[in-house]
């Protein structure tokens, strides 16, 4: 797999702009992200440390750049909003309530198009970040245990950046490694024009770029930033999301065993969906976040403004799921039953994100929870049941302790994934799962008509490569149907 691009892209006919919410007056100062190659701004530690905070505020950035010109994006890009609300209506979870602003009403209705902002949003946010992270990877200062720690940061970005590409824009590794997927970007080139690589070299690349991250990125700072044991629970995914078990069962008991990280208990899940900050020393359940502050935010663009009743209110929990917890498990207490006027009666209103004033939710990327969950699954997967029991009962003791899971065979995978479905449900995660495991998207009548059953082969089962990228690149292909 030695074919990567070894130059960049202006991708989507955008030119990146160092918008880097995050960093002093000096940084932005030095010469244009649009007319230089930026690595040669990154003159120091402190330089490199600067541009590594300015590449995490780019994923909670509302701004991207198109023709040449930066702009506010209209759709909130990607871990902002974009992703996890995506990851749910269009699969099974979360519906869209009849009295809404207006959003995301299309994927609701599997009716999208190639024009679809949201899909554009998500592109050139993920490919900024990218690009920011290479600038760091391949700026040419001495190593030393800093340095090694920004480029391990930076490893761990690009790696997840990649994995959400991989996972919005291509067809998943377990169906097809040699479909097209993305095109790999590692250096800065405004010149280029790449075709797609295809799933398989994507998925090599994210997984050597974790693990560089694993032994390079060794010091915690806090669940704001990547480091050893968020790498390595991101590893475990993708190579879950591969159907490599062994190695995914592997990568999650590195986690569970060595990280120090603590499973979020039942006595705390209220508050821990309550707490905006993240965590400064601590190694209580979240592995990575995207955080967002009473400073740095989206205000009425941020994920809880479309589940709030105080927001928009927009986005309401499918009955078929509410109904999955059962009274005595803690998770339903982050779903209240009331109505919506002049709407839906029942609504079932999702509490788990709340703050749409001062400082705001952050967006959990990697959870402890979500690791016991891909244990249990690649425990499965490995033909060790009683491994995948232990990891799933311990988990759910923690949510509904009366619940104590005995199946085997297909009922064993089936109840894995419905705790995965409670657990992870409202971010982003539904969608992805159902499309790695290839399963047909069945719906109750909460949703419109004509979209209750989306098979697993509709072209809408991964967006559409946005129409200024295919507009300004003609050496890349779109996805079957949207052309």
């Amino acid at each position: 797999m030695k074919r990567y691009i070894k130059n960049s892209i202006i991708l989507a006919g955008f030119i990146v702009v160092g918008t880097l919410n995050s960093c002093k007056k000096s940084f932005l100062d030095q010469k244009p992200y649009v007319s230089v190659n930026v690595a040669e701004a990154i003159l120091t530690e402190k330089d490199m440390f600067t541009a590594l905070n300015g590449t995490y505020s780019s994923l909670r950035s509302a701004l991207v750049a198109f023709g040449g010109a930066s702009v506010a994006s209209t759709t909130t890009n990607s871990f902002a909003r974009n992703m996890p609300v995506i990851g749910e209506v269009a699969a099974d979870n979360v519906f869209v309530s009849a009295r809404n602003s207006g959003r995301y009403v299309t994927f609701g209705a599997y009716s999208w198009t190639q024009a679809a902002t949201e899909y554009r949003d998500i592109w050139g946010n993920l490919y900024a970040t990218i690009l920011k992270a290479n600038n760091i990877i391949n700026a040419s200062l001495p190593q030393s245990v800093n340095t090694d720690q920004y480029k391990g940061e930076a490893y761990a970005l690009r790696a997840l950046c990649y994995f959400q590409l991989a996972q919005f824009y291509a067809k998943p590794y377990t169906d097809n490694p040699a479909a097209e997927c993305v095109p790999i970007v590692l250096t800065f080139d405004y010149t280029l024009k790449p075709k797609r690589n295809t799933v398989g070299e994507v998925y090599t690349l994210i997984m050597a770029d974790l693990e560089k991250a694993y032994t390079m990125a060794v010091a915690y700072r806090g669940s704001a930033y990547l480091s050893k044991y968020s790498a390595r629970a991101l590893e475990a995914k993708v190579a879950l999301f591969k159907g490599d078990y062994p190695t995914a069962l592997t990568y999650a008991e590195d986690v569970i065993k060595n990280s120090g990280f603590s499973l979020l208990t039942s006595s705390n899940l209220v508050t821990y969906w309550a707490t905006t900050a993240p965590q400064a020393a601590t190694k209580n359940e979240t592995l990575y976040e995207v955080v967002s502050d009473n400073v740095l935010n989206l205000a009425t663009d941020e994920l809880a403004y479309m589940y709030s009743q105080d927001g928009y209110g927009d986005l309401l929990c499918a009955p078929e799921l509410y109904n999955l917890y059962r009274t005595s498990d803690v998770r339903r207490s982050l779903i209240t039953a009331g109505r919506r006027t002049n709407a839906e009666n029942p609504a079932y209103i999702v509490t788990k994100f709340k703050s749409i004033s001062d400082d705001r939710d952050d967006k959990k990327v990697i959870r402890v929870s979500d690791v016991y969950l891909i244990a249990a699954e690649a425990a499965k997967g490995s033909n060790n049941e009683p491994l995948a029991l232990t990891y799933l009962n311990k988990l759910v003791s923690e949510r509904d302790p009366g619940l104590i899971y005995a199946s085997s065979g297909p009922q064993l995978l089936e109840d894995i994934l419905t705790e995965r479905r409670k657990e992870l449900a409202f971010e982003g995660d539904r969608l992805h799962t159902l499309n790695r495991l290839k399963r047909d998207i069945k719906r109750s009548n909460v949703y419109p008509t004509a979209a209750l059953n989306i098979p697993y082969t509709d072209f809408r089962r991964i967006g559409p490569i946005p129409q200024t990228e295919t507009n300004n690149n003609p050496n890349i292909t779109q996805n079957p149907g949207y052309n």
